[in-house]
């Protein structure tokens, strides 16, 4: 088929899919079907968000529903087509899945290659229950309250003005939680960890990365905080009347701390370790590095 056909054959399908909520788009490498659904939902929606390959994007808005829009794409029309995206509602239930094709077919061409993929890009009410799992793609999410899992085999994550309890999970990339409200659980298999926010738990840990923790005022530790890389320097800033029990130790790297009232402190400088109370103690800071620098300051 030649690119003038090709296209041709395109337009045809576009004008007879307008009815049905269906958009289509071609570049150069690929074709891209666009779909949207709307579902009705009170507050306190559950939300999942699977697919088998593709970016997930989500949002808060002031509307008492769930909109998805669904991004199918393919080296050509066909192949973009056949992907599945199953959904279903159950009262205040909502999932919306792109499961992996039966047989995934690729394109292959001189210079080129392009395999198929689905991406969401997601409006929902501020409070939700909100899982969102890619097996290849990034996932941001912005401005979302409640309980909220989000999970990518390969890709970035990063969450943004969130309220409320966040897992992080990805098997290779960065992951970045600013602006946040609440207990975290953030993990990479290889990439940095940046956290901001009012953070009243932390489980933070990369194989191989760098951590950085700004954690503003009202931050408290509620319980015992886990914070750790394999080959990476961790900075941690806390507030002036942050209280904790210190424990940090890095295997071929130094630990220093300005922090004010750093009470009885212990060094070891040849193991690089640190343990100490600052306020009033109480649960116990876990800092620890395989192969990398650890500082601890004051905001």
């Amino acid at each position: 088929m030649t690119k003038q056909t090709r296209f041709g054959f395109l337009a045809a399908a576009l004008l007879a899919l307008a009815t049905a909520g269906c958009v289509i788009n071609v570049d150069a490498d690929q074709v891209a079907i666009r779909e949207e659904k709307q579902f009705k939902v009170s507050a306190g929606a559950d939300v999942t968000l699977d697919t088998f390959d593709g970016s997930i994007r989500v949002e808060s808005w002031d509307q008492p529903e769930v909109h998805v829009e669904i991004q199918k794409r393919g080296p050509d029309r066909e192949i973009a087509e056949a992907l599945e995206v199953r959904s279903s509602q159950d009262g205040n239930t909502i999932r919306v899945e792109a499961p992996s094709p039966k047989v995934m077919r690729e394109f292959m061409g001189i210079g080129n290659y392009s395999s198929p993929s689905v991406s969401f890009v997601v409006r929902v009410p501020e409070d939700v229950k909100l899982t969102a799992i890619t097996r290849d793609g990034s996932i941001v999410v912005e401005r979302v309250n409640g309980v909220i899992n989000l999970r990518s085999g390969d890709g970035s994550i990063r969450a943004e003005g969130t309220k409320g309890d966040v897992t992080v999970r990805t098997g290779d990339g960065s992951v970045t939680v600013v602006d946040a409200d609440g207990r975290l659980s953030l993990e990479t298999g290889d990439g940095s960890i940046r956290v901001g926010g009012r953070v009243q738990h932390l489980h933070a840990q990369t194989r191989d990365g760098s951590i950085v923790v700004e954690a503003e005022e009202g931050s408290a530790m509620k319980e015992d905080w886990d914070v750790s890389t394999g080959d990476g320097s961790i900075t941690f800033r806390v507030p002036q009347d942050f209280s904790a029990e210190i424990d940090a130790d890095s295997r071929d790297g130094r630990v220093r701390s300005d922090m004010a009232g750093l009470d009885g402190e212990r060094r070891d400088d040849s193991r690089g370790t640190l343990r100490g109370r600052i306020g009033s103690g109480g649960h116990t800071l876990k800092l620890r590095s395989g192969d990398g620098s650890i500082s601890l300051l004051n905001r």
